[in-house]
């Protein structure tokens, strides 16, 4: 499973916004790594500057010396739709006759192939492959006055997911669709504001944590403050993969710390799948903390039996064949002088294709592991998602093929549990009906017609001009 987008705006009329902005991004680093980018206004001019790869590899400091403004948005991206390709790096800007816009979305809009042949054919100009660039045109394809009612003009069009930062000459627009599927919070920071896809990108820069940006939420940012308007909805469809993996354990989404809630489902795991056992490890970085949950329901110490290096898969360097051959050992390390000869409880987030986990477990016991039982903090994966997350399609769904029997023996594990999707609700402590369950139970918050393709918006020209780019 890969992450999702990470968007980040600040207004302040006390400083250039830029560093600030970099420094964000960093937080919000895990979100995405293939392409990182700032665009920032001042005087009703904007300024963009993209970059592929980390945060730390798409800018200079000449880089930020050049973008000068009061008010900004930046992007971390991890493709859902569209290539990876530098020409669908983020801030994109629109244009239109009488408007300028920047924008940074992370999200996926399920009928973005209908809306981009609609306004192509009204003679919109595609620049990228991204559904992204699909709603900025859509909102400046309105004939509506203000770009408050040009935003809700879209939002009556788009289905999906979009969690968006915008940005004008003057304002900055923080918008959530009436799902809520991608959290987005604000801040109040010495002159201003601050949207971030995290609470823990705000603590970053020194920003307090305000509240939430609701769903179907519309806030203005100006210099006379903000103002708040809505787009109501029934549903509400929060990812529940957010507080499974995705956010960062420091980060706050609605009003639970990610941390203790995984510590949680850690400790409901043990009470629904115990076993008797030496340790209880957790596959780094995002099941530590619900192994440390395990540990404690049931008594079993807790130790670090595996070590991750952080940065493989996250360089231009390709790995020769060799190394590929070597495959998970280049991500982790086990400590063999911890686990030899124990039986061990081997927490981890999820199973999505298994194509991962044999190869820990195969490692755990080439170094001298008794047994590996493994415990996974997700139910089993069983439908695709559509809204936002890049995880597979249904036939590569290994627990849409398998029975948990199967799977377990196709692992190498000596035994399996997953968590239920109840005690998963029980352990973050917030109603099951604010979440997107569908991957798990096949009901998604919206219907959904077919089974997209991430490229379903490239074409032979964009294709072309981006490997000219690259």
């Amino acid at each position: 499973m890969h992450e999702s987008c990470g968007i980040f705006g600040l207004y302040s009329q006390e400083t250039n916004v830029s560093k600030l902005i970099f420094f964000a991004l960093f937080a919000l680093q895990h979100r995405g790594q293939e392409s990182a980018g700032i665009a920032v206004a001042n005087n009703n001019r904007i300024d963009v500057h993209t970059g592929a790869g980390l945060v730390s590899q798409a800018f200079t400091e000449d880089d930020l010396a050049k973008l000068n403004g009061y008010i900004g948005i930046g992007h971390n991206r991890y493709s859902t739709t569209g290539s990876s390709k530098p020409t669908n790096a983020q801030p994109i800007v629109v244009k239109s006759a009488n408007l300028t816009l920047a924008l940074a979305h992370n999200g996926n809009i399920t009928n973005s192939k209908i809306l981009h042949d609609e306004l192509y054919s009204q003679g919109y100009n595609f620049n990228t492959s991204t559904d992204s660039e699909v709603i900025g045109n859509l909102i400046i394809s309105s004939s509506r006055k203000s770009l408050e009612e040009k935003i809700k003009y879209a939002m009556n069009r788009l289905q999906g997911a979009y969690s968006l930062t915008l940005l004008t000459g003057n304002k900055l627009i923080a918008v959530r669709d009436p799902l809520g599927v991608r959290p987005l919070c604000i801040g109040k920071i010495d002159g201003g504001y601050a949207i971030a896809s995290e609470s823990c990108a705000l603590d970053h820069i020194g920003a307090q944590f305000l509240r939430e940006v609701q769903p179907g939420e519309i806030l203005t940012i100006d210099r006379n403050g903000m103002k708040s308007s809505y787009k109501e909805s029934k549903k509400k469809g929060l990812c529940i993969f957010e507080y499974i993996y995705f956010a960062r354990p420091d980060s706050i989404i609605q009003g639970k710390l990610l941390y203790s809630a995984r510590q949680a489902m850690g400790e409901m795991l043990a009470q629904e799948h115990p076993v008797d056992a030496d340790l209880v490890i957790g596959v780094p970085d995002s099941a530590t903390s619900a192994g440390i949950g395990y540990s404690h329901a049931s008594g079993i110490p807790y130790a670090e039996g595996l070590l991750k290096n952080r940065y493989v898969g996250r360089t231009f360097i390709e790995p020769n064949q060799h190394l590929r051959d070597l495959g998970v050992q280049l991500k982790f390390n086990p400590l063999t002088e911890i686990i030899a000869g124990k039986r061990l409880v081997v927490v981890d987030d999820s199973i999505v294709r298994g194509t991962t986990t044999p190869h820990v477990v195969s490692l755990l016991k080439k170094d001298g592991a008794a047994e590996v039982h493994l415990r996974i903090c997700a139910p089993p994966i069983r439908y695709p998602c559509f809204f936002g997350v890049d995880m597979a399609r249904k036939w590569e769904l290994i627990a849409a093929n398998k029975t948990i029997p199967e799977i377990r023996d196709y692992v190498g594990a000596d035994s399996l549990g997953f968590l239920s999707v109840k005690n998963l609700v029980r352990a973050i402590g917030l109603p099951k009906d604010i979440f997107c369950l569908a991957c798990f139970t096949g009901e998604y918050p919206i219907p959904i017609q077919i089974e997209m393709d991430k490229l379903s918006l490239e074409t032979s020209e964009l294709k072309e001009f981006s490997e000219i780019s690259s």
